[in-house]
């Protein structure tokens, strides 16, 4: 319903909104920069009226957004269901995403490959394990492919072995081989790569190496 504005108050639990009143009642709110437009006695038609409450509709959504990520890189599915779940209109929440990828905020090539970086920097884990993880942030197969085609997992396995490998050096080979494999393929890390490291640490405590990889038992081994 058009109006004219009769007053313009700073909110109290927000001095960086102002109440936009029209005829003697609040219609609705407004960033400190977008009430700069509005005067006392301006007459707003339906159509402004409209415009105002949906810019600052996109607006509060933007921030909600800004302030997620100010936490930690998010993917644009996290975005999308951050903001959903803040009952934003699904026209609001796409023009918010196309804004935070136009100004380089948001991007899911590049939070797929800063997620494996620090994966392989804190917590190695194989090629599987983390195309299990990328598909829950809601990064796209070829986006989550395109990232793993130069992760060296023979490397990232033996990084995440050592620490077990040490704690399991007593044991015989049978056993170092059935708890280290069983611990790399929760991690992950297919058969052939999980062989080839267990194989190269063996080596390392100064074993042989003679006993066959016992592949069948890895699933069982605590």
């Amino acid at each position: 319903m058009s109006g004219t504005v009769t007053a313009l108050e700073v909110q109290k639990k927000n001095k960086e909104r102002v109440s936009v009143y029209l005829d003697g009642e609040f219609a609705f709110g407004l960033t400190l920069i977008e009430a700069a437009r509005l005067h006392k006695g301006q007459v707003l038609s339906d159509a402004d009226i409209a415009a105002f409450k949906a810019g600052d509709s996109i607006a509060g959504a933007y921030e909600r957004a800004v302030r997620f990520l100010g936490y930690r890189p998010r993917s644009t599915a996290e975005i999308r269901h951050h903001l959903a779940d803040k009952e934003t209109t699904a026209d609001v929440i796409e023009m918010v995403i196309a804004r935070l990828e136009e100004q380089g905020y948001l991007n899911d090539q590049d939070f797929a490959r800063l997620w494996v970086k620090e994966r392989e920097a804190s917590h190695p884990l194989g090629a599987r394990a983390l195309r299990f993880e990328l598909r829950q942030k809601g990064i796209a197969a070829d986006v989550i492919e395109a990232v793993l085609a130069d992760l060296d997992t023979s490397e990232a396995a033996y990084r995440a072995a050592q620490s077990s490998a040490r704690r399991f050096a007593s044991l015989d080979d049978r056993t170092f081989r059935n708890k280290l494999g069983a611990f790399l393929t929760r991690r992950g890390f297919d058969y052939d790569v999980t062989r080839s490291v267990i194989e190269r640490l063996l080596e390392e405590r100064g074993s042989n190496g003679s006993d066959a990889f016992i592949g069948q038992d890895v699933h069982d081994a605590d």
